[in-house]
């Protein structure tokens, strides 16, 4: 429903648009409103109001009285079924040769008398928020997992374990074992602070395999002074970051797909993949520029010169440029698991924002 203050706006930006020379058609659709809805807006002097706030409605013939309303309130706070939700309530009744209302009216006319809550002694149920940590700069938190890749026969597979730096994609360590084992978890956290050179707070987000989970590779985060973080219960894209890059992996080209012929080979393989995918791969999430160009320190300097060969062509070719030009960056902080925000839209637009028609 859109306010009175926000239709007058819209109405006299497209008369504005008009009066400059555009079309009713493409000045309606900048403002994305049909010219129907424009043409009913204007229809009056002043610009119309919605009417259906404050618009007297026939009451539904199939709408309960308020009598049976009285009955189905009663008999939820009856002390049978006040520890009972209506799912429960209306089988009951049913069995007793009782009807009053579906289960979804029951719903419905108890929030209409605010009496929709929690029921029984169990604790109401809750969701719970994803884990959430922002980094904006490398080494402030990576996250890590454990995937499949296949063996030289049909149901055996070796297991590549990788931590990932969610600022720069950097694959800070990686190993590939025949078996999950929380030990080759720790030796892998291990390795990777001590190669990196970690300081300051480091927070290290997973799922909830067991590997993940024991209690020795709490344990050892605990002295690496690592803060462990880790997904919601069955939900699997609360580690959004190792699972893209698994899929960067498993969708190469020469990709084994009928198997490694032993551990060895998968060692060789995956040694080759994080050789392209630190130095050649342009990741589309950092403002493609390769990870160690991320994890360096090199992306400002990249996007410059290529924020001057465009600035170049367009002063070559003018007229083949109608606004600015690319605007290339990398995000200057990368969060795991971002919260969404509601975004305020605002329908406010200039007369010379809108495309005018010939």
């Amino acid at each position: 429903m859109i306010s009175d203050p926000d239709r007058r706006e819209a109405v006299e930006l497209i008369r504005e648009a008009i009066a400059s020379g555009s079309r009713t058609i493409p000045a309606c659709k900048a403002l994305n409103i049909s010219v129907r809805t424009y043409e009913r807006w204007a229809s009056e002097a002043n610009v119309k109001s919605d009417g259906r706030p404050g618009a007297k409605r026939p009451k539904p013939k199939n709408s309960l009285s308020d009598k049976e309303e009285a009955e189905i309130i009663e008999i939820c706070n009856s002390e049978e079924y006040a520890s009972k939700p209506p799912a429960q309530i209306v089988p009951d009744l049913a069995d007793k040769g009782v009807y009053l209302a579906s289960e979804s009216t029951f719903y419905r006319v108890l929030r209409k008398h605010k009496q929709l809550k929690h029921r029984g002694r169990s604790r109401p149920s809750s969701s719970k928020p994803p884990t959430t940590y922002t980094a904006t700069a490398p080494n402030q938190v990576w996250t890590w997992d454990i995937t499949f890749l296949p063996g030289p026969v049909k149901g055996v597979f070796y297991k590549l374990y990788m931590a990932m730096d969610i600022f720069s994609r950097k694959i800070v360590s990686w190993e590939v074992w025949e078996e999950e084992r929380a030990a080759y978890a720790e030796e892998l956290i291990r390795r990777a602070k001590s190669r990196e050179k970690v300081v300051g707070t480091l927070v290290l987000h997973s799922d909830n395999g067991s590997p993940m989970k024991a209690a020795t590779f709490q344990a050892t985060l605990s002295k690496l002074g690592i803060t462990p973080s880790h997904s919601r219960p069955r939900v699997s894209n609360d580690n959004p970051y190792s699972e893209s890059g698994f899929k960067t992996l498993k969708y190469r080209p020469e990709y084994p797909d009928k198997g490694f012929a032993d551990m060895v080979s998968a060692r060789q393989w995956v040694s080759e993949f994080i050789e392209w995918y630190h130095y050649t791969h342009k990741h589309s999430g950092i403002g493609f520029i390769t990870p160690m160009q991320r994890h360096n320190g090199e992306a400002e300097r990249i996007h410059a010169g290529r924020h001057a060969v465009y600035q170049a062509a367009r002063v070559k070719h003018p007229e083949r440029w109608t606004r600015q030009t690319r605007n290339w960056h990398s995000p200057a902080s990368v969060a795991l698991n971002p919260e969404r925000q509601k975004r305020k839209e605002t329908r406010r637009k200039t007369a010379s924002d809108i495309v005018y028609g010939s």
